[in-house]
């Protein structure tokens, strides 16, 4: 794998786990707001699917090589999304709240 296809990775990487986050932290309240077993099943397919998403964007551009940076990469843009999406569920749940 040349350097270019690898920064393209490290970025799309860094960006997909911001992207994760910002829908982790829309679907909070749907996600945890039912019943165990339909807050399970949902979580279940909320994950598997974005966990697809993310191989078949590596697919197209590494052909799906996935290294152990990229995933340090993606774990970086989602706690860094995380720390700024956050505001985001407590907006809904004060707004839920109320």
């Amino acid at each position: 794998m040349n350097l270019e296809t690898q920064i393209q990775s490290l970025i799309v990487s860094l960006v997909y786990g911001l992207f994760y986050s910002l829908l982790y932290n829309l679907f909070y309240a749907f996600l945890y707001c039912h019943n165990k077993v339909f807050r399970t099943i949902t979580n279940i397919v909320f994950n598997v699917s974005l966990t697809i998403l993310f191989f078949y964007i590596m697919y197209l551009i590494n052909y799906g090589s996935i290294h152990i940076y990229f995933t340090l990469f993606f774990l970086l843009g989602f706690f860094i999304g995380n720390r700024k999406t956050i505001l985001v569920r407590t907006h809904f749940k004060t707004k839920k709240r109320v």
